[in-house]
C-alpha cells in the first residue's frame, strides 16, 4: 500500500504557496485597505465640513444674520422668553416714556360739540323728590367718539350758457378742472380710496366693504384700479423731483428687494434719506440708480461699488449679526471683541453729534489701533485653522476657483478691505452707523406682498412705486397724507424739507 502513496504532484492537485508569495499576496492586500482607508477618511473630512457647514446654516436665523424674521417660522423662542436678540446694549434706563417725553393724552375740550345734562330725581339722604331742587355744581366727563356715518355730498355743478346781445353768439362756462362726466366720485373719495389701498395695504374687495359700510360707497376693482392709476399719473411730476433730491443728497440709503410682477421676480431699488423716499422698480437686480452723488450707505452688494463719484458707508448692523453667528457658532473670540469695538464707536459717534463737534483725534486713533489688534488678532485665528478642501465649496460640491474660505475669514477681509467705509460713521457724523434708513423703508414694501401678493403688470407696480414714493415721504414730511394727496403736487414740492 505504502508504493501507492507519492510525495511526487500530479496535475489534479493545487501547487503549494511559498512564504514569499503569500508575503507579496498580503502587502498588495494591504496597499489595497491603505489606500482605501485613506480615501474614506477623505470623504469623511470631506463630509465633516460639509456637516459643519450645514449645521452653521441651521444656526442662522434673523437675530445673527441678514435673513429676514419671517425665514424662521415656527423655530421660535418658547414663549416666555425674548423673540429677538436686540444687538443694542443696555442703557441702564427703565422701560417706558422717559422724563421730558411728550405723552399724548386726552384731554377735555373747552367747548365740545354735545352737552347732556344728568340730574338726581330723589336725595340719597331721604329721598325727597329733587326735580325743582337748584343745581349747586357739576363734575364734567367727556367722552370721545365718531360720529353716525353720514350720506355722500352730492354736489351739483351747472355750466350756463349766455347769448351775447350785440352778435348773438351764445357762450357757455367750463366746468372744473376734474369734473368731466355727468356723475363721478369726487377727489375725497378717491384719495381716502388710495390712502388705504396704497398705505394701509387693503386687498381691494376688502376695501370696497369698508367704503360700503363707512359710507355707503359702492366700489367695484375696475373703480379702485382706475383712482390708483390716475393718482399715480398726477404724482408722476412730484417724484421726478423727489428722485433729483435724494440723488444730490449729502447721504443717501440704497437697499434693494425681490418684487413679484407678472409671475416673474423683478427688484423693487430703494433710496432714501430721513426726510425723502424714492422706490423704482427694475427688471435687474443690478440697475442702479445713476447720477448719485455724495455717500451711499448700503449691505456690501458689490455692485454698489460700481458706482462712480460717491463714498460708500456699510452697514454696520449687518456686521454685528455677522460677529454675533461667529460668536454663538463658530465660538471664535476676536469676533466678540470686535462687537465691543463696534458697539463703543458708535456710541462715542452719537455723543460727538450731541456735542456737534467731531471725535477727538486721540479717541480716533485709539479706535483704529484697537480696530487693527483685533483684525490682527482674527487673522492669526484663521491661519492657524487648518485649510478646508481647495476643490470643495461649502455645500460639499466640487468647484474651480479660489480655496473655499470660513465665514468669519471672509469678514474679516472686508473689515480690512473697506475699513475706510466700515468706519466712516466716525469720520463723518452724517453718516449713521446702520442702514435701517433703507431698511425699513423696505419693509412694508414687503408686508404688501404678504398681504396682496405680487403684481399682475409692471404698469400697475409701477404706480405704486410712484405712490408709495409719495406716501412715504409725506409721512416723513409730517404731513396728513389724506390732505395732501388732495393738494396739487407742485405746490408739496416747494414745501419738501430736505435737512
Amino acid at each position: 500500500m505504502d508504493t501507492l502513496i507519492s510525495d511526487t504532484p500530479t496535475d489534479g492537485d493545487a501547487v503549494a504557496a511559498t512564504p514569499e508569495d503569500v508575503i507579496a499576496a498580503l502587502q498588495d492586500e494591504n496597499a489595497a485597505l491603505r489606500a482605501e482607508n485613506a480615501a474614506l477618511r477623505t470623504q469623511v473630512a470631506e463630509l465633516m465640513v460639509r456637516l459643519a457647514e450645514l449645521e452653521r446654516r441651521l444656526g442662522l436665523n434673523s437675530r445673527n444674520s441678514g435673513k429676514p424674521p419671517s425665514s424662521d417660522g415656527l423655530n421660535k423662542p418658547p414663549s416666555g422668553s425674548r423673540r429677538t436678540q436686540s444687538l443694542r446694549e443696555k442703557s441702564g434706563r427703565l422701560p417706558g416714556g422717559q422724563k421730558g417725553h411728550k405723552g399724548e393724552t386726552l384731554r377735555q375740550v373747552a367747548e365740545p360739540d354735545a352737552v347732556v345734562d344728568h340730574h338726581p330725581s330723589a336725595c340719597a339722604g331721604c329721598g325727597a323728590a329733587l326735580a325743582t331742587a337748584p343745581t349747586t355744581g357739576h363734575q364734567a366727563r367727556q367722552v370721545f367718539d365718531l360720529p353716525e356715518p353720514r350720506p355722500l355730498v352730492v354736489t351739483e355743478h351747472r355750466a350756463h350758457a349766455c347769448r351775447c346781445p350785440g352778435c348773438g353768439h351764445e357762450t357757455r362756462a367750463t366746468f372744473p378742472e376734474g369734473v368731466a362726466a355727468p356723475v363721478q366720485y369726487g377727489p375725497r373719495i378717491a384719495a381716502v380710496v388710495v390712502y388705504l389701498l396704497h398705505f394701509q395695504f387693503l386687498p381691494e374687495d376688502r376695501l370696497a366693504s369698508l367704503m360700503a359700510d363707512l359710507f355707503g360707497v359702492g366700489l367695484v376693482p375696475s373703480t379702485i384700479a382706475r383712482m390708483s392709476r390716475s393718482c399715480a399719473h398726477g404724482l408722476q411730476g412730484f417724484v421726478d423731483a423727489l428722485a433729483a433730491l435724494v440723488k444730490s443728497a449729502l447721504v443717501k440709503h440704497l437697499d434693494e428687494t425681490g418684487f413679484r410682477i407678472g409671475g416673474r421676480t423683478q427688484w423693487l431699488h430703494i433710496a432714501a434719506t430721513a426726510l425723502l423716499t424714492f422706490y423704482r422698480v427694475s427688471l435687474r437686480r443690478g440697475s442702479l440708480l445713476d447720477g448719485v452723488k455724495g455717500t451711499v450707505v448700503h449691505d456690501h452688494w458689490k455692485p454698489y461699488y460700481t458706482m462712480e463719484g460717491v463714498r460708500h458707508a456699510l452697514c454696520n448692523a449687518h456686521h454685528l449679526r455677522e460677529l454675533q453667528a461667529l460668536i454663538k457658532i463658530e465660538k471664535e473670540a476676536w469676533a466678540g471683541r470686535m462687537r465691543t469695538l463696534l458697539r463703543r464707536a458708535c456710541h462715542a459717534a452719537n455723543l460727538a453729534r450731541e456735542r456737534g463737534s467731531p471725535l477727538p483725534p486721540a479717541l480716533m486713533a485709539l479706535f483704529l489701533r484697537r480696530y487693527a489688534a483685533i483684525l490682527a488678532e482674527g487673522f492669526a485665528f484663521h491661519g492657524a485653522q487648518p485649510p478646508l478642501n481647495p476643490a470643495m465649496a461649502r455645500d460639499g460640491h466640487l468647484r474651480r476657483g479660489r480655496p473655499a474660505r470660513r465665514p468669519g475669514h471672509n469678514l474679516l477681509i472686508r473689515l480690512r478691505e473697506r475699513q475706510a467705509d466700515v468706519l466712516r460713521f466716525l469720520v463723518d457724523l452724517n453718516v449713521p452707523f446702520t442702514n435701517n434708513q433703507a431698511e425699513q423703508d423696505g419693509r412694508m414694501m414687503k408686508l404688501r406682498q404678504k398681504i396682496s401678493g405680487g403684481f399682475r403688470s409692471e404698469a400697475g407696480a409701477a404706480d405704486f412705486a410712484i405712490i408709495r414714493s409719495f406716501i412715504s415721504t409725506a409721512r416723513k414730511q409730517g404731513w396728513n397724507i389724506i390732505q395732501a394727496l388732495l393738494e396739487k403736487p407742485e405746490n408739496l414740492i416747494i414745501r419738501l424739507q430736505t435737512a
